[in-house]
């Protein structure tokens, strides 16, 4: 039997303090995180909506752009978590917001996750109703999500070795299961290997240059802004994950998995998918919901549950187990690092630690609530915001380990590091809003801002600071 104290422990699972020697891991232990994170019927949606709109070639060059960066801005702050043992939103404290500044992170970060696994539960329900044909009726909502939330509280209350376990073997079974849909898909669809991999853009021409991806730089662009945002959120994940590292270079080579997870191998399996299949979708739609086939096309790529009626369309009781494999491991990881989020930000603003386990199960109420609003349309508006902030937030906790930590004379935590704050805020205003014409790229402008700023203003500081303790 486990005493209560280590079942405890198991639960904080070392939420607010470093993580011990003996709990570290190796690159491979993390790799099935930091994939199984991003091995979502999201990212396969955001694959079919870049490549339908860039085309496969383009989107895929985007795509790792996009791993290359992500993958160094994971590296970098995986590296601190590493160094530091602490967890995102903890070891902001120390390196760019401060103690109650921290809770920026901490309310964004922590929002951003909830919502996504509020946006992964209504895909699972969604798909649910396509597969069983049943009405969407207010009990079998409760019925539905209350056993989502319940198993995923029940995988996540346990630490990160639990968490790390349960996304192995899902991944493994959901990569196995995707493998075999995609080339089924393929073979009856009736397409070769040659189209499917290089076919253009298939949005008309109006919506492209509606999107600013008329020309193939926009087109870049398009896609680089639209997977960026889940780059961002995905280094603050490694420095989630980070602080279990064994070395730099373990979380070095789990940052690069899931970024060629989320950015290549999703970005390309679900525009082959989609592409090879849209005549089977189509026909669904105009067969059971009689739509016209053009309104039939635009609502393939309407919103990510369209994936789910995909797969369910083209494999049945095969695909619906690849889209609930698709969604568990996410869930349970999504859990976990908003369950972090959430320890952190009322132990920074009130000292009140009840334990990592209460936030878990606060987390997945937070998204159950969420399930009220208009989640599913929220994501797709939201994604580049996303990207903007959480490169913000990575920018500023880099340039304060790297470039300012070294140079600075007081040890003692600040209450609100201001010079952060104000190069948080400058940052998302000149990206999203002040420079977006020029600098399209949101989350280059947003990094080279936090990079060159936030040392100017935190330097500038501590020099008057040090004047006026000589005087």
């Amino acid at each position: 039997m486990h005493q209560p104290h280590q079942l405890a422990a198991r639960s904080d699972d070392h939420a607010l303090e470093p993580v011990p020697g003996g709990a570290r891991q190796n690159w491979l232990q993390l790799s099935w995180s930091t994939a199984g994170i991003v091995t979502t019927l999201v990212q396969l949606f955001l694959g079919a909506l870049t490549t339908f709109v860039a085309g496969f070639r383009i989107a895929i060059v985007a795509g790792v752009a996009v791993t290359i960066i992500g993958s160094l801005l994971g590296w970098g702050m995986g590296h601190v978590a590493y160094r530091t043992g602490l967890a995102s939103t903890v070891l902001s404290r120390r390196h760019g917001l401060g103690q109650r500044g921290s809770v920026l992170l901490a309310l964004v970060f922590g929002f951003m996750i909830i919502g996504f696994i509020a946006l992964e539960n209504a895909m699972l329900y969604k798909g649910f109703l396509f597969y069983t044909e049943l009405a969407d009726t207010l009990p079998l909502r409760l019925l539905v999500y209350g056993g989502l939330t319940l198993a995923w509280i029940l995988l996540t209350a346990f630490g990160y070795t639990l968490v790390s376990r349960v996304a192995s073997i899902t991944l493994i079974a959901f990569l196995a299961v995707l493998v075999y849909m995609l080339f089924d898909v393929i073979a009856s669809s009736g397409q070769s290997w040659a189209s499917v991999l290089q076919y253009g853009a298939q949005v008309p021409p109006q919506m492209l240059q509606a999107m600013g991806a008329d020309s193939d730089s926009g087109k870049f662009i398009f896609c680089v802004n639209v997977l960026i945002g889940s780059a961002g959120a995905l280094a603050l994940m490694d420095a989630d994950l980070g602080r279990y590292a064994r070395s730099s270079r373990d979380i070095a080579l789990a940052a690069l998995a899931g970024n060629l997870f989320m950015d290549v191998v999703m970005v390309a399996v679900g525009g082959i998918i989609m592409y090879a299949g849209m005549d089977q979708l189509i026909a669904h739609y105009v067969r059971v919901d009689g739509l016209a086939p053009e309104a039939a096309r635009a609502l393939a790529l309407q919103s990510p549950d369209s994936v789910a009626a995909a797969f369910i369309i083209f494999g049945g009781a095969l695909g619906t187990l690849l889209m609930v494999l698709a969604q568990s491991k996410a869930q349970v990881l999504n859990t976990y690092s908003a369950s972090l989020s959430l320890t952190g930000m009322f132990d920074a603003l009130f000292g009140w630690r009840p334990g990592r386990l209460l936030f878990v199960v606060l987390a997945n109420l937070l998204a159950c609530l969420m399930l009220s609003g208009a989640i599913l349309e929220w994501v797709n508006g939201f994604i580049t915001v996303l990207g903007v902030l959480t490169t913000c937030f990575c920018g500023i906790i880099l340039a304060d380990y790297f470039i300012v930590a070294p140079r600075r004379t007081a040890a003692a935590i600040p209450d609100v590091n201001w010079a952060g704050v104000a190069t948080l805020v400058l940052a998302f205003v000149l990206a999203h809003f002040v420079l977006q014409r020029w600098l399209p790229l949101e989350f280059f402008t947003a990094l080279v801002v936090c990079l060159v700023v936030y040392p100017l203003l935190s330097l500038k500081g501590a020099r008057r600071a040090g004047a006026a303790v000589a005087r």
